[in-house]
């Protein structure tokens, strides 16, 4: 085991428990998609529990990796990431339950054992959140060195929470598609099940809202990632406070570009096949984006140029 290996094993017990189980159950369930031939609305019967698990382990290690970088221990964090754990773990267990029951897990009311389980999973799920924003709140009380990690860390937990909001569509009575016992679907327009994406498996002939939903939980990762991408390759050229603007120009413009996409869906448009008015916001948002990116650059040469002169 390489020393960042030993490390990482120290960080939130729970957490790191958590991710073992998820990586194991990734490889389950990536068995499963070879060698059972069952289909569930249009995809393999296992591919829903890969996926879930693959996206667990990238959320549980991330916030064990935040909490590890606290100047000092908060209890209140450590608590919410456990109780992050076991709403977790109550969620991938009625999931694998249903598909080894051959049934949905998500939006399916067809018996009352099956509306039960899916009631259980929203319990959870609304659990979760709120244990998710006091655990961002607990970090963002504390102070983080470094002012564009900090940004990071925080655009990242708060954007990853509007990722979970934009699911509540899925559930609203206009997503009922009107079969019996169906409550909800990921899919505007057409029925869930239809062509989709590879491996996402986002429809490719209507809205599909899992896609506002993947892009918002995944700003957990991505900023950080810029984060570190920018203190590594431009650390010497960009002082700190300037990669701290950056990253508030990145969050924000994140944070409208997940938007976005779920106005998008709730149109009706599939993701590669936008209309004119889409269109047309997607550029503005990258031309206010670069703009903002400029604008933040030009700021910090103006007092070299001044000092030259």
């Amino acid at each position: 085991m390489t020393t960042a290996a030993r490390r990482a094993a120290h960080w939130h017990r729970p957490l790191m428990v958590f991710v073992s189980m998820m990586a194991v159950l990734a490889l389950v369930a990536a068995v499963g998609i070879v060698t059972d031939s069952r289909i569930l609305t249009g995809a393999p019967i296992w591919l829903k529990p890969f996926k879930f698990a693959v996206s667990f382990v990238l959320y549980g290690l991330t916030l064990a990796w935040m909490l590890s970088l606290l100047p000092k221990r908060s209890r209140v964090a450590e608590w919410a990431g456990t109780v992050i754990v076991a709403t977790a773990v109550i969620e991938m267990a009625l999931i694998v339950g249903q598909v080894v029951r051959g049934k949905t897990s998500h939006f399916n009311g067809t018996t009352p054992l099956d509306g039960i389980l899916f009631s259980l999973m929203g319990a959870s799920i609304m659990v979760l959140f709120i244990a998710h924003f006091i655990l961002g709140i607990a970090v963002l009380r504390q102070r983080i060195g470094d002012r564009a990690a900090k940004q990071a860390i925080g655009w990242g937990l708060g954007l990853s929470l509007l990722g979970m909001l934009a699911a509540i569509p899925m559930v609203l009575p206009s997503q009922e598609p009107g079969i019996d016992g169906i409550s909800g679907a990921h899919s505007v327009g057409v029925l869930d099940g239809g062509p989709g994406l590879p491996l996402f498996g986002w429809s490719t002939t209507g809205g599909d809202l899992r896609i506002g939903h993947f892009v918002g939980l995944h700003a957990l990762q991505a900023l950080p990632i810029l984060a570190i991408l920018l203190s590594r390759f431009l650390g010497t050229r960009l002082d700190e406070a300037i990669r701290a603007r950056l990253l508030v120009v990145a969050g924000a413009a994140y944070g409208v570009l997940t938007v976005f996409l779920t106005w998008q869906a709730l149109r009706g448009q599939p993701l590669l096949r936008p209309d004119a008015l889409t269109a047309v916001a997607f550029l503005a948002l990258a031309v206010a984006t670069v703009t903002a990116v400029g604008l933040v650059v030009v700021r910090r040469r103006r007092p070299d140029l001044e000092l030259a002169a």
